[in-house]
């Protein structure tokens, strides 16, 4: 089965650097995979049986939802269960986690995150509201309601995080977090022990630089 590393086009947009980082990761440490850019918005096709890693929660269920000959594995799965990368400590900090919806029927990837972060010694403190239970940031609704409605749903999702830090793995939530008032730590940038930044922020703005990426890829 051919295998192709997906990095989606949030994480292309947020630090490209990232993602040749993982790309090469994996083909050092896993095997070869070419980087397969295309958006999966625009439905390419795979002549053969693929294989996509992936760090999208979006692409993860097009792919699967939308895509013969294709199957799916996060990233996270891989890293959880890896011995070739040496994890930072961080040192006790505490930090709640929330789950992106469109990983709300992934416990895999659930389980994968958390030990993730036992081994880069973070203090989970559980939201009422994770995993399988864990409900939209917010930004799904962009496009749907005024913009003024979707920011306060971001709010009310932040709301409900225990700890002002919060862990997110899905680069829409740091934005969302971030409008919620809380402190957003992304996933791989704590991996790979770099600071997360929070970029284009409000809503329209950040959709906007979403839709004209996707047109090109």
């Amino acid at each position: 089965m051919k295998k192709v590393f997906a990095p989606g086009c949030a994480l292309i947009l947020y630090k490209p650097d990232l993602v040749e980082k993982i790309n090469q990761l994996l083909n050092d440490n896993v095997e070869y995979m070419d980087r397969f850019d295309i958006c999966c918005r625009n439905k390419a096709e795979f002549d053969m049986p693929t294989q996509i890693v992936n760090i999208c929660s979006g692409c993860n269920k097009r792919y699967r939802k939308d895509y013969p000959n294709v199957e799916t594995i996060s990233i996270w799965e891989i890293i959880a269960e890896s011995d070739f990368l040496k994890f930072p400590d961080y040192h006790g900090i505490k930090m709640s986690i929330h789950d992106p919806c469109d990983f709300r029927t992934e416990p895999k990837i659930h389980a994968a995150v958390r030990k993730i972060l036992k081994k880069m010694n973070i203090e989970i403190v559980e939201a009422e509201k994770s995993k399988n239970k864990s409900v939209c940031c917010g930004d799904s609704s962009w496009g749907v309601l005024p913009t003024s409605k979707v920011k306060e749903k971001m709010q009310e999702r932040a709301s409900q995080m225990p700890e002002d830090n919060v862990l997110v793995y899905c680069v829409s939530c740091i934005k969302s977090m971030h409008i919620g008032g809380k402190t957003p730590f992304y996933l791989v940038d704590l991996v790979f022990g770099e600071e997360t930044i929070i970029g284009t922020y409000e809503p329209d703005d950040w959709h906007r630089e979403l839709e004209e990426f996707i047109k090109t890829h």
